[in-house]
C-alpha cells in the first residue's frame, strides 16, 4: 500500500487528469488536504511542490493553491499511469460494494464536510445532466468515490478507488450496457439524490439503508440476481 504522501500525489493528479478542477480553480487548502490523507503540514508542502515543479499548479500567497494556465497542456503530455487491479467478475465486484460501501457510511457521516457534500450534489447533477453511457458511469463512479473520500480516511480512499478501477473493466461495462434502460438510470439518479440528502442531513441509518437498497438494485439488474 502506498504511503499516505504517494495517496495524496496520485488523487491530486488523478482529479486534475479528469478535469474536476479547471485552470485557476482554487485546489483544496493544506490543511483540508492534510486532514483527508492524515498528513502534516510539511508533508502536505512537499507533495505540492512536486506538481508546483511540474507547472501543474501555482501559488500565491495569502490566497492558497490554484491550477495553473499550463496544466491542461502538460498533462495532456503525460497521461496518467493506469493502476491495476485483480480481474473480478461482476458478481464478486457487486458483493465486494455491498459488504465495503454501506460500512463506510458512517465515518463519512463523522467527518464529511459542506464542500464535500457539495461534491456530492455535482456529481448527480453532472450524471443527469449527461448524454451518453460513458458520461453517465463516469459521474456515478465519480459519486460513490466521494462518498468514501468524505470519510477523510487515506486507505478507505484508496479502496473506493480500487472499486472504481474495477467498475472499468470490460465486463462491467459490457452489462451496464446492456441493463441501463432509461427508466433504470431514472432510477438511480433518484436512489442518489436520497443517498446524498441523508448523508447531508449526518442521518447514518437512512444513508446507510438507502445505499444498501440502492446496491441491491444495481445488482438486481446487472445479474438479474433476485436476492
Amino acid at each position: 500500500m502506498p504511503d499516505a504522501a504517494a495517496l495524496l500525489e496520485d488523487y491530486l493528479l488523478q482529479n486534475l487528469h479528469a478535469g474536476r478542477w479547471q485552470p485557476g480553480e482554487r485546489l483544496p487548502t493544506e490543511r483540508e488536504l492534510g486532514e483527508r490523507f492524515s498528513l502534516g503540514r510539511t508533508a502536505v508542502r512537499g507533495v505540492l511542490a512536486v506538481l508546483k515543479t511540474r507547472g501543474l499548479i501555482a501559488q500565491r500567497v495569502g490566497s492558497g493553491t490554484f491550477v495553473s494556465d499550463a496544466a491542461p497542456a502538460l498533462l495532456a503530455q503525460a497521461p496518467p499511469a493506469a493502476p491495476t487491479v485483480p480481474a473480478v467478475s461482476p458478481a464478486q465486484l457487486m458483493e465486494a460494494r455491498l459488504a465495503i460501501e454501506p460500512a463506510l457510511i458512517e465515518l463519512v457521516v463523522r467527518h464529511a464536510t459542506a464542500a464535500d457534500f457539495a461534491h456530492m450534489q455535482q456529481c448527480c447533477a453532472q450524471a443527469e445532466a449527461a448524454t451518453t453511457l460513458v458520461q453517465f458511469e463516469y459521474w456515478d463512479t465519480a459519486l460513490h468515490q466521494a462518498i468514501g473520500a468524505a470519510a477523510h480516511n487515506a486507505f478507505v480512499d484508496q479502496l473506493m478507488r480500487d472499486l472504481s478501477l474495477a467498475r472499468e473493466q470490460d465486463d462491467w461495462g459490457r452489462l451496464k450496457r446492456l441493463s441501463l434502460t432509461p427508466a433504470r438510470r431514472a432510477s438511480y439518479q433518484r436512489e442518489h439524490r436520497a443517498l446524498v440528502q441523508a448523508l447531508s442531513d449526518r442521518d447514518a441509518p437512512a444513508a446507510t439503508r438507502l445505499l444498501r437498497e440502492h446496491l441491491v438494485h444495481v445488482r438486481r439488474n446487472l445479474l438479474d440476481d433476485p436476492g
